[in-house]
C-alpha cells in the first residue's frame, strides 16, 4: 500500500506585522533613501525576508500587505472597526511601497487589495490550494490567523521562533481553531476595536464555547446559560439576549474572508526568478549596505529552492 505524498508547504507571510516591527525597532536617522526619506522599516523588513528565504528556501510563497487600512469592507459594516489606530504617516506609507517592490523584485507573489485585509488574502490564498497537496505555513504572530489552521497547517511566530498547529490553538487561547471567531465575538478584541458582549471576558467566552460549541448554538440556547456553573451566569444570559445582534456582527468582523480577489497573484504562488538588475537599482535607491547587498546577490545567484518539499517541520500540538 503506497503512502500519500507529503504536503508541499505554501508560506504565507503577514508582511505588515514585520514592516511595523522594523518601523518601531530601528532608528530612522541612519537609514535614508536618495531623497532623504527614512527607510528604516525597509531595511528591517529586508533582513527578515532574506533570513526567511535563506532558512526555508520556499518554492511556494505569497507575501500579504494591508492596503485596506480604512477602506476595508468591515469598516462599512462597523465604522468603529480599528478606529483606535492612528493612520500611518507618509514616511511609513512610502516604506510599505518599497517593501512591496522588494518582494516583487525577489520573485515573490504579492497580495494586496484596498477592500480586504492581509488576513483575508492569506485565508483566500490558502483556501484555493487546499486539496491540491499543499499545507499552509502562516508566518505571523497574529492570533486571528489561527482560525485558518486545519490538520497539517502551522502558524509560525517568526520573531520568537514559536510554531503551532491546529491542535495547539486551544492551549494558547482556550478555544479550538474553528471557534476563534466566535470567541472574539463574545469577549472582544481590543486590537481591532471590537468590544464584544459586555461582561463576557476571555474565560467566560471559553467556558461558553466549551459547553455550546458555537456562537449559534449558544444564542439558540441562551436559557441554559443561567444554569451553568459560571460566575454571574444569570447576568451573562441577560447580556447575551440584549446584545445578540451585536455578537453576530462582531463574529462577522472577526471571521477571515476566504473569497477575496487575489488580483495578479496566481496559485499555487510559485516563487519566480529574482530580478538581479532591479534588485541592484532598488538597493541603491534605499541605501542598502554591503552585507544586505551580498545577501541579495546570494539569493539571485544561489541554488534554486529544493525540488521536493515534504513537511519537514513537526507541527507543535
Amino acid at each position: 500500500m503506497s503512502l500519500p505524498a507529503p504536503a508541499t508547504s505554501l508560506y504565507l507571510v503577514d508582511a505588515s506585522l514585520y514592516v511595523f516591527r522594523a518601523w518601531h525597532s530601528m532608528p530612522a536617522d541612519g537609514f535614508r533613501d536618495a531623497e532623504g526619506w527614512p527607510t528604516n522599516a525597509v531595511h528591517g523588513f529586508a533582513r527578515f525576508l532574506l533570513d526567511l528565504l535563506e532558512r526555508e528556501r520556499p518554492r511556494h510563497i505569497a507575501v500579504a500587505f494591508d492596503e485596506a487600512l480604512d477602506s476595508c469592507f468591515r469598516n462599512a459594516l462597523y465604522p468603529a472597526y480599528k478606529a483606535n489606530r492612528d493612520p500611518a504617516p507618509p514616511e511609513l506609507k512610502r516604506q510599505f511601497a518599497y517593501c512591496k517592490a522588494l518582494c516583487a523584485a525577489l520573485g515573490l507573489p504579492v497580495l494586496a487589495h484596498p477592500e480586504y485585509e492581509a488576513d483575508d488574502l492569506i485565508g483566500t490564498a490558502l483556501a484555493v490550494v487546499r486539496g491540491d497537496g499543499y499545507r499552509g505555513v502562516i508566518v505571523s504572530a497574529d492570533k486571528d490567523l489561527s482560525q485558518l489552521l486545519l490538520a497539517g497547517d502551522e502558524q509560525w511566530d517568526y520573531a520568537r521562533d514559536h510554531r503551532w498547529g491546529k491542535d495547539g490553538v486551544k492551549a494558547r487561547h482556550g478555544v479550538h481553531a474553528h471557534q476563534l471567531a466566535d470567541y472574539l465575538a463574545l469577549c472582544g478584541d481590543a486590537v481591532d476595536n471590537i468590544p464584544g458582549v459586555p461582561g463576557v471576558g476571555a474565560r467566560t467566552a471559553a467556558v461558553l464555547l466549551s459547553h455550546f460549541g458555537t456562537l449559534d448554538a449558544l444564542l439558540e440556547r441562551i436559557d441554559e446559560v443561567a444554569f451553568l456553573r459560571l460566575r454571574g451566569a444569570a447576568t451573562v444570559a441577560a447580556r447575551l439576549r440584549e446584545h445578540r445582534e451585536q455578537a453576530l456582527l462582531y463574529r462577522r468582523l472577526s471571521t477571515i474572508a476566504c473569497d477575496a480577489p487575489l488580483r495578479d497573484a496566481t496559485p499555487p504562488f510559485a516563487r519566480a526568478t529574482p530580478e538581479g538588475g532591479t534588485l541592484q537599482a532598488f538597493a541603491d535607491a534605499v541605501g542598502f549596505g554591503p552585507m544586505t547587498r551580498r545577501r541579495l546577490d546570494a539569493v539571485c545567484s544561489g541554488p534554486a529552492p529544493t525540488a521536493a518539499d515534504p513537511a519537514t517541520t513537526s507541527v507543535a500540538g
